[in-house]
Formats: structure tokens, C-alpha cells, sequence
């Protein structure tokens, strides 16, 4: 027999539609620049209770936006990047929570960036749009949150750099959220991380139609070098054995008797696949865009003004804590997770922590696992029960 708060069977929150928030005020940033004034693209799901204490923020990752869940009207392909983990009755479910999607600054989905209007030129703001970082976009999202009037989350939740971000809003806004969930992600990008946006941002940079960041002058596109960037990215979301079931060595269109073809073009599925995704991604991503939100993941590292310690960076933390990990994700490892439960346990701070055996690699938290997704929805329900929704 369902109980009084037993969720329906999971549907989606159907057709939704963008805001677009205008906020006169500069905002201060980390490089000691200005940004201002600015647009946020926000979406919301769900409704407000009265005592505005049921608002989730869910924070997007590097190529994803304030398009959470649901479709737009006009667009009927055009389902939510986390539309299985948000809905009625799903995980994160709207029937009790009202969930809120940001596009992050410098993004190219409708907030504020590089390809905007300078209004004192009339041209994109181009390479003049200045570098950003994780607490630039928190600070952003306060914003949001006071201009909704709410005054405390009852959760903030990311995965990869949205988990980032979620991290962040503990530390800088401590008692402006009960909860804080964070999936697939790090207190910081290990070298190999670094080194891998590295060659990302020189394919395109290098690439002839970039033109210093301005190619919107010279109406051109780096797509060649994005295409690149996505492919090299790309890579790193997958794990070997996924890669492996979905492709091994199969070749696309071998000579007959299966012999190799002996030149440069396509030759395995593998390669026709990477191809594929990065010209798609050209097509629609902004190579600004690109450079910008790569380079706020490498100066994530909230343990760095505290001389490396995790825990004194988290020392002041109100927040209950959901981490996540998935074992074959080799982008951010479960240790990376594991790091900061620990720190989290040594300033006694409440925490559950997950590890799924899951073959998807770091695309995993994106995806409908039924082990992750029991475990998220458990600590949602304990999360209505606290809040009596």
C-alpha cells in the first residue's frame, strides 16, 4: 500500500519555458574585474511553498544550462540534460520540491557572456568578457535566490562542476543551505585534469577562425579547434569498458576480407563517433565559452587559501552532505569524493556516501542508474520529511 507521500509514477514537468533575470549592480569578481550589468537564464519546476523552504538550486556542468528537466514547446527534442533525475515523482521531485536552473555567467545559452552585445561598442564582448570562477558564479546565484526571496535552499545539488558549485555554496554561503549533494565531482583537478583542458583550449586557440577570442568580428568559427576540444573531452567523460562494449575495434567500412584501408580517414567506429560529437558540438557551443569554463575548473581549489587543508576549508560548513562516486569514473575517482567526506567527518559535519559500481565512467551522473538514483531519492525523502512536505 503507497503512503500518503508515496511518489506517482515519474512523468516529466512537460513543457516549460526560460526567464531571463536582469540584474543592474556590477558584480565583484574573484580577478578583481567587474561584470555588470548582466542577464541570468533560469528555469524552475515545481512550486514555492509558502514558507519558501522547499527550493532545490541544481547547479549545471561544463556544456549544460539552466535546462534542467522538461522540453520546450517549439522543440520537442529538446528534453532537460537531468530530466530523469528531476520531475514528478522522480528523485528530485517536483510534486514537493521546487527546483531552480541557472545558465552560469560566460555561458553561451542566455546568460551573459562572451558572445553579448557590449552595450558601450555594439559588438560581443568577445575576448574583452573577463575570466571567471566557481565563487563568481555562486555569488550569481545568491542573486538569484534573493531576487526569488529565498532565503535558504534546502538543497543544493551539482554534479562534475555543478558539484563544484555546490561545494562552494557550503563554504561561502554556509547558512544559506540545509543540504548540500554533490555528485562525480572534486575539491580540486589533479594535473592530469589540468593538462587535458590544457590541450582542449590550445586546439582552439591554434585554430585560424579564432582571431584572439574575436572571430564574431571577422563572422567566423573555430570549429575545427572546438571540435577538437569536444573530442579530447569527450574521452575523458567515458570509461575504457564502456568504450570498448559500444565500439572495441570495429572498423566502419573495412576492405573486403576485413583489411584495413591504410590511410587517415575513418577507419574504427571509435573514431567515427568522436568525429561525430565534436562537429555536433561546434555547431552549437560557443569556443569562448569553451576557454572560460575550463579555465574556472582548473582554479577551483577551495583547500588552496587554507595552505592546502581540506578540512580547515571546510571548517565552517552548516550544510548535511550527499556525495556520490562512480567506480569507473577516472576523471574524478571516487578518492577525489572520499577526500572530502573525510575532511567533512573530521569537522563532524553529517555525511552519507555512495559509491556505484557503475561502467559508464564520469557520463554517469547523468544517467538513469537504478542504484544511484535509490540512493539520491532516499535522501530527498529524508530531506521532505525534515521540511514535514
Amino acid at each position: 500500500m503507497l503512503s500518503p507521500h508515496s511518489p506517482a509514477a515519474p512523468a516529466s514537468v512537460g513543457i516549460v519555458a526560460p526567464q531571463f533575470l536582469d540584474f543592474s549592480e556590477p558584480l565583484e569578481l574573484a580577478s578583481g574585474k567587474q561584470l555588470g550589468p548582466y542577464t541570468l537564464a533560469v528555469e524552475t519546476y515545481g512550486t514555492l511553498n509558502a514558507e519558501r523552504s522547499n527550493a532545490v538550486l541544481v547547479c549545471h556542468a561544463l556544456n549544460a544550462s539552466h535546462h534542467v528537466a522538461g522540453v520546450y514547446a517549439d522543440q520537442p527534442a529538446s528534453v532537460g540534460w537531468w530530466d530523469n533525475m528531476v520531475g514528478p515523482g522522480k528523485p528530485l521531485d517536483t510534486n514537493r520540491f521546487f527546483v531552480i536552473g541557472i545558465n552560469n555567467l560566460g555561458s553561451c545559452f542566455g546568460s551573459t557572456g562572451p558572445a553579448s552585445v557590449d552595450p558601450a561598442t555594439g559588438k560581443p564582448l568577445g575576448a574583452q568578457f573577463p575570466v571567471l570562477t566557481v565563487e563568481d558564479w555562486v555569488h550569481a546565484q545568491a542573486r538569484v535566490a534573493d531576487r526569488l526571496g529565498i532565503e535558504r535552499f534546502a538543497a543544493v545539488m551539482g554534479g562534475s562542476l555543478g558539484g563544484m558549485q555546490a561545494l562552494s555554496w557550503a563554504i561561502t554561503y554556509p547558512e544559506r543551505l540545509a543540504h548540500c549533494v554533490v555528485i562525480a565531482s572534486t575539491p580540486r583537478l589533479s594535473a592530469q585534469n589540468i593538462a587535458f583542458n590544457e590541450v582542449a583550449r590550445r586546439a582552439i586557440i591554434t585554430d585560424p577562425d579564432f582571431h584572439g577570442g574575436d572571430y564574431y568580428a571577422h563572422q567566423t568559427v573555430p570549429r575545427r579547434g572546438l571540435a577538437v576540444a569536444r573530442m579530447v573531452g569527450h574521452i575523458t567523460y567515458l570509461s575504457g569498458d564502456s568504450m570498448a562494449e559500444k565500439f572495441g575495434r570495429t572498423q566502419r567500412a573495412p576492405q573486403e576480407g576485413g583489411g584495413y584501408r591504410y590511410g587517415f580517414d575513418i577507419e574504427f567506429e571509435v573514431e567515427s563517433y568522436l568525429r561525430y560529437q565534436g562537429e555536433k558540438f561546434s555547431g552549437y557551443f560557443d569556443a569562448n565559452t569553451y576557454l572560460l569554463l575550463t579555465r574556472a575548473l582548473d582554479y577551483f581549489d577551495p583547500a588552496k587559501a587554507h595552505n592546502g587543508d581540506l578540512t580547515r576549508a571546510l571548517a565552517a560548513v552548516k550544510a548535511k552532505f550527499l556525495l556520490a562516486s562512480f567506480t569507473t569514473d577516472w576523471r574524478f575517482p571516487p578518492e577525489n569524493s572520499r577526500e572530502i567526506v573525510r575532511a567533512l567527518l573530521a569537522n563532524h559535519v553529517p555525511v552519507t556516501y555512495a559509491e556505484i559500481d557503475a561502467p559508464h565512467g564520469h557520463d554517469a551522473f547523468l544517467l538513469e542508474d537504478a542504484r544511484y538514483h535509490a540512493v539520491v531519492r532516499a535522501y530527498y525523502e529524508r530531506i521532505a520529511n525534515e521540511l514535514a512536505l
